[in-house]
């Protein structure tokens, strides 16, 4: 039986190279715990704030750019804002919203992590390892574009979302550029799904 040539020592080194994206994913595991610790902080201040205290309250009203009914004088000029004492229904939206894109993001995090180590860098050899993602018995390149692309997506739906429960914080301007780049990831992502559709379809039978 013909056993493999060994490759040339440029080929192999080359070869060898991919292994340089290992710190990246690694880092990546890293960016995961910082998002993981500033999930739990989140949770915790919400939960304190939901028994009255105050202080976790303002970090939350500061972190969501919140701000409560604005006060005007005589010539309809902002002069101040009704202080905030305690939690409303719109702070626990933007809150929990936040949350939500905290874990969408962590969910992005490990599909690049995951899929990108094993589409670039090395198999897993998982086998029938019960945890095994569905998606990443048949991960590539392409697979792996579409299902960030739509990752990314609804990130930006939760942030459009955050942006319009809190539109009297934001000028129309800013509404209207965040809902025409959100408008802007559909279509690159309908062109991606529609890319990769025509790629895999047989160009024909003979």
């Amino acid at each position: 039986m013909r056993s493999d040539p060994q490759l040339r020592p440029l080929p192999r080194l080359i070869f060898a190279s991919r292994w340089l994206q290992l710190p990246l994913y690694l880092g990546l595991i890293l960016a995961q715990a910082v998002y993981v610790f500033q999930f739990w902080t989140e949770l915790v201040h919400l939960i304190e704030a939901a028994f009255g205290n105050q202080d976790a309250l303002a970090t939350l009203v500061k972190s969501i750019g919140y701000k409560a009914i604005a006060i005007k004088d005589a010539a309809d000029n902002v002069i101040g804002y009704e202080p905030i004492v305690k939690l409303n229904e719109t702070i626990l939206m933007l809150v929990v919203l936040g949350l939500i894109d905290v874990v969408m993001i962590s969910n992005l995090l490990i599909m690049v992590i995951v899929g990108g180590y094993e589409t670039f860098v090395s198999r897993m050899d998982l086998g029938n390892h019960p945890d095994q993602p569905e998606w990443l018995s048949h991960v590539n390149a392409s697979v792996l574009k579409v299902k960030l692309a739509t990752a990314i997506i609804g990130i930006s739906s939760i942030h459009l979302l955050k942006t319009f429960i809190n539109a009297d914080n934001y000028t129309q301007q800013t509404l209207m550029w965040q809902t025409l780049i959100h408008i802007a990831f559909l279509f690159s992502a309908m062109a991606i799904a529609y890319t990769d559709r025509l790629l895999a379809t047989p160009t024909g039978k003979h």
